[in-house]
C-alpha cells in the first residue's frame, strides 16, 4: 500500500481526506490516466491542457510537464512503454507526447468530429480512436493515414480495450463488441441492458464481458458468451433517495479485479461483481467526480472533483468553479474481494 503523508482537511471537496495533487487544471477535468510502469499521472481538461505529475511515495505530487490542444481535451491514454502519452478531444486531433524523454507532441490521428475516447493496443502496435463522427480509426503512429476506419452505428460515447476484446458504446444505447483478431468485423452488437444513455464502459480483466454505466445511476454486468447470459445483472448506485446521478467512470482494480464507480453525486464506491457486494462507500464530495483511475499496482485511486456537464452549460461558471485531483491510498479491505462463506442447502 502507498504510504501517504497525513492530510488534515475538512474541506467539502475532500471529505475522505485524500491527498491533493498540486497545480490542478483550471477547468473541468475530463480524464485521468496512470502510466503502467510507474506513478506518473496525466489529466486532460476543458482548459485545453494535458498535464502530468509524478506521484511520490509519500503521496506528494510533482508537476512534470504540460501540453496544449487547440480546444478542450476529452481523453488520454499511455503507451505500454510507460513514457509516452496519447491525448485527443474537441480539436479532432490525436496527439502523441513522449513526455518522459522531453519530446514535443506530434499529431498522429485526425477525425471529422471530436474524439471522445482513445486507447493504445500494444498487441497490435496501434492506436485506436473513437469519435463523434461515428467512426473508430486504427492508427500506426508512423503513418499519416489510418490503418483502418470502422463505421459505428452512432457517435462514440465510450470505449474500453483489453486485447482481443474491444467494447464501444455509442449514442442510442448501442454497444458494439469487437474481437481484435478480426477488427474489421463486428463480433456482436447489442442494445444496452440499461434504459438510459451510456456514460462509460469497462472490459472485465478476464475479457469475458464488460460493465456499462448510465446517466440513471445504474451499472450493468454483461457477459459476451451467450451461455453466460444468466450471470448478467444490473444494480443501482449513485442514488440518494429520489435523486439519481450519472455513473461517470468505472475503473477495474489491476490486481484484485474488483472495481470502482464514480458519479455525479460526488461519490466513489468499490465493488465486487462476483459476490454482488459493495466493498466500500466513501463520503460524498461537494462536486461531481467526472473521472477516476487506479495506478499500475492498485495502491492509489485517483479521482477528479469538478464539473461534469451533467447539468448542461447553463450551470457551469468556469470563473467560479474549483477543480481538484485527489489521491486515495487504497487498503485491501476496501478493494479485495471478501472470502465467501460456504453454505449448504438451498436458499
Amino acid at each position: 500500500m502507498a504510504t501517504f503523508g497525513t492530510v488534515s482537511t475538512t474541506q467539502q471537496h475532500n471529505p475522505n481526506k485524500s491527498f491533493e495533487v498540486v497545480s490542478p487544471p483550471t477547468d473541468g477535468i475530463s480524464s485521468l490516466s496512470f502510466s503502467s510502469k510507474a506513478n506518473y499521472l496525466v489529466a486532460s481538461s476543458w482548459d485545453n491542457q494535458v498535464r502530468c505529475w509524478e506521484i511520490q511515495p509519500n503521496g506528494s505530487s510533482v508537476p512534470k510537464a504540460a501540453i496544449s490542444h487547440d480546444q478542450p481535451v476529452l481523453c488520454t491514454a499511455w503507451k505500454d512503454d510507460g513514457s509516452t502519452v496519447f491525448s485527443a478531444g474537441c480539436d479532432k486531433q490525436a496527439k502523441m507526447w513522449p513526455i518522459l524523454s522531453g519530446g514535443q507532441p506530434v499529431q498522429v490521428g485526425m477525425h471529422d468530429a471530436p474524439i471522445k475516447d482513445i486507447a493504445w493496443v500494444p498487441e497490435m502496435n496501434l492506436l485506436v480512436t473513437g469519435s463523434f463522427d461515428k467512426t473508430i480509426k486504427y492508427w500506426d503512429t508512423r503513418q499519416q493515414n489510418p490503418a483502418h476506419t470502422q463505421q459505428l452505428p452512432e457517435r462514440c460515447y465510450a470505449m474500453s480495450v483489453r486485447h482481443p476484446l474491444m467494447v464501444v458504446a455509442t449514442a442510442d444505447r448501442n454497444i458494439v463488441v469487437y474481437n481484435l483478431a478480426n477488427p474489421q468485423t463486428e463480433f456482436k452488437r447489442i442494445m444496452s441492458p440499461l434504459k438510459y444513455q451510456t456514460r462509460c464502459v469497462a472490459t472485465f480483466p478476464d475479457k469475458q464481458g464488460f460493465l456499462v454505466g448510465s446517466i440513471e445511476g445504474r451499472v450493468a454486468v454483461q457477459h459476451i458468451d451467450d451461455a453466460q447470459q444468466a450471470k448478467n445483472f444490473t444494480f443501482k448506485c449513485h442514488r440518494d433517495n429520489n435523486d439519481i446521478y450519472a455513473v461517470n467512470a468505472i475503473s477495474f482494480h489491476p490486481v484484485h479485479a474488483t472495481f470502482a464507480t464514480s458519479g455525479s453525486d460526488g461519490a466513489y464506491n468499490f465493488w465486487d461483481k462476483d459476490s454482488k457486494q459493495r466493498l466500500k462507500a466513501l463520503q460524498r464530495c461537494n462536486q461531481p467526480i467526472p473521472c477516476s483511475a487506479f495506478n499500475h499496482d492498485g495502491t492509489i485511486f485517483a479521482y477528479a472533483v469538478s464539473y461534469d456537464w451533467s447539468k448542461g452549460a447553463e450551470n457551469h461558471t468556469p470563473a467560479q468553479a474549483q477543480n481538484f485531483i485527489l489521491l486515495h491510498p487504497t487498503q485491501d479491505a476496501e478493494v479485495k474481494a471478501k472470502a465467501r462463506v460456504a453454505t449448504s442447502g438451498r436458499k
